[in-house]
């Protein structure tokens, strides 16, 4: 799919919802497929890079959110979310897999169940800038289950990921796939600019995200990147 938001034909439909993601960290951790395979739903392949596959726990701030046919509300415009997701394909077609996804609006945690199936939950979120440039981020989960505490910044100039490396296959994917019962699943396609990526460096102090979706991660240090913005924007669900 292209890369330019401009971009799309008749297809994909109308795009319905943009948004602006800043101060995004990509924290990747390698993990065994059949591990995962229990955990996605049928329909979809586990896809993997060396014959591992891989899930992200990604925190960041949503700026400017915008919903076709919805009103602008103060509290679900500007807000925190913090994703875990792994890679999968479906019929040859690349998309992410969300294990949950966590954010600070509940107006906006309501508005995405309702519109896209999106397994959204309502946290305490914050994040804070230092003069240092690291970024504090906290998550706590409303029900207590899940909790993500940890500092980040960028730690190196802006690159763009090249197909054929393991870069281009965590962050290019332009589609996500959503169980909405079982053996059926929707495809939401998404468009934007190629990712301005930067080398990361993080201190995680806790991280049950993954944990909580019943994901066990390695012990070893995740592969880090970070990107200060992206502007995308999203297209209605439709069959996959």
């Amino acid at each position: 799919m292209p890369g330019d938001p401009s971009s799309g034909d008749g297809s994909r439909g109308p795009w319905i919802g943009r948004q602006t993601w800043r101060d995004l960290l990509f924290a990747h951790w390698a993990v065994d497929p059949g591990a995962l395979r229990p955990l996605v739903p049928e329909g979809l392949e586990v896809d993997t890079w060396g014959g591992e596959a891989w899930v992200g726990v990604i925190p960041f701030r949503i700026e400017g959110l915008r919903v076709r046919g919805f009103p602008d509300l103060p509290t679900a415009t500007d807000f925190l979310e913090l994703n875990v997701r792994t890679y999968v394909h479906r019929r040859g077609r690349p998309g992410v897999y969300f294990f949950s996804l966590d954010a600070a609006s509940r107006l906006a945690v309501l508005g995405a169940r309702r519109i896209f199936g999106l397994p959204y939950r309502h946290a305490d979120m914050a994040q804070r800038a230092g003069a240092d440039g690291w970024i504090r981020y906290r998550c706590r989960r409303r029900d207590g289950r899940a909790a993500f505490d940890a500092r980040y910044r960028p730690a190196g100039d802006v690159f763009r990921a090249v197909e054929g490396t393991l870069e281009h296959f965590l962050v290019e994917r332009y589609r996500l796939f959503v169980p909405t019962r079982p053996g059926v699943l929707r495809r939401v396609e998404v468009a934007h600019l190629p990712w301005p990526l930067r080398p990361a460096e993080a201190r995680i102090d806790v991280n049950t995200m993954a944990a909580a979706a019943g994901v066990s991660l390695p012990d070893s240090a995740p592969l880090l990147h970070f990107a200060d913005r992206l502007d995308v924007r999203t297209g209605p669900p439709r069959t996959a």
